[in-house]
């Protein structure tokens, strides 16, 4: 039971390492600098590098697939997501199509503040993600249209994005346990006591620390257990006061090896976050798939439905709440829609470069 409360920590501690499926193809990693990047705040970096991951062969069909905060490209090649994915006969087999999985700009080996610049980093924003992602998609690997861009959490609101601001880019959109409307309410509000947590420490001494601050453990652990996990499943999980004891010990005991200064710059680039405004954009086949525990996107506010209502060719698909979900947690096990996403790609034309841009 154990590492099933390790596992629902790790989407926002980082905790753990991907066990990659053994019958993908070799996977493929790089490095590619974006010269002169421009960040939203006027701030320019002569090289902004951006690792990725790539499984499969450059001529099968492109996907683009974006993991959440916290994460890099290969931990979206874990078991529960890559294994259902990406396998021989599955909706994404590496055998047909050429799977990209970008590290954002601050995650995995990408340019972020641990590098050296420390809060001298400039801050980046969910746009400026995106932006670094089109240039790498296009001018470093030279991909010029996408079958579909898919992504969870983070990665989730990241594809809506790409959905708006490079509308005949993609075939297909799946964003995950995501909205297309501004960052606010609980989401926001969590996020925030978790950051202040964090640089009032002082040990986070305005993040010219020397270790990594201690509160930062607590601020993250609270923030996770607040906002992600189920309902259903941690009143099974956890039904007395000692198991749910056990479950704060275990997540308190296990390493964090984040660096604070990048998880800080991780969680505020959503600040300001909102996809709800150019939502007639979007051009391409979009499934919106979120779970009907999400902590940080409950449906049950009517906020989605609204936003969807101004997709012309979106449908949502609700995972329904259950004992084996896992609330924000749910779409990082694919089992839960993995038929979903074969029968949009099943129904949803092939489009060439030119059709799209007329």
């Amino acid at each position: 039971m154990k590492a099933s409360y390790a596992a629902l920590s790790a989407v926002v501690l980082t905790f753990s390492t991907p066990v990659f499926a053994a019958d993908y193809p070799a996977l493929r990693q790089g490095d590619w600098i974006a010269r002169d990047f421009k960040f939203h705040t006027g701030e320019t970096v002569p090289e902004l590098k951006l690792h990725y991951t790539t499984v499969g062969e450059p001529s099968g069909q492109p996907v683009l697939v974006l993991h959440g905060t916290g994460g890099s490209g290969t931990g979206m090649l874990g078991p529960t997501f890559g294994g259902e994915m990406f396998g021989p006969g599955q909706p994404l087999d590496a055998a047909k199509y050429y799977i990209i999985l970008p590290d954002g700009i601050g995650h995995g080996k990408s340019s972020k503040p641990s590098d050296g610049m420390k809060t001298g980093f400039p801050k980046y924003d969910y746009d400026d993600m995106v932006e670094a992602q089109y240039r790498l998609v296009t001018e470093g690997l030279g991909v010029k249209h996408l079958r579909l861009v898919i992504g969870n959490s983070m990665g989730g609101m990241h594809t809506w994005l790409w959905g708006e601001k490079y509308p005949s880019a993609m075939d297909a959109l799946v964003p995950m346990a995501s909205q297309p409307t501004e960052m606010a309410s609980r989401n926001w509000m969590m996020r925030r006591i978790m950051l202040d947590t964090i640089r009032n420490d002082p040990d986070y001494n305005g993040g010219n620390y020397t270790s990594q601050p201690r509160m930062m453990k607590y601020a993250a652990t609270a923030y996770g257990i607040a906002s992600i996990g189920g309902t259903l499943a941690y009143q099974s999980q956890a039904p007395t006061a000692a198991k749910a004891d056990k479950i704060v010990d275990d997540r308190l005991a296990t390493p964090i090896t984040a660096d604070a200064n990048d998880f800080v710059y991780q969680w505020e680039s959503s600040h300001d976050y909102n996809a709800g405004e150019k939502l007639e954009a979007i051009e391409a086949s979009l499934l919106l798939i979120n779970s009907a525990d999400d902590e940080r996107n409950p449906p049950e506010t009517g906020v989605t439905d609204a936003a969807m209502k101004r997709v012309k060719n979106g449908r949502l698909y609700l995972i329904p709440a259950s004992a084996e979900t896992r609330g924000h947690g749910t779409t990082g096990n694919a089992k839960f829609y993995s038929e979903q996403v074969r029968q949009l790609l099943e129904i949803t034309p092939q489009r060439t470069i030119e059709s799209a841009r007329r």
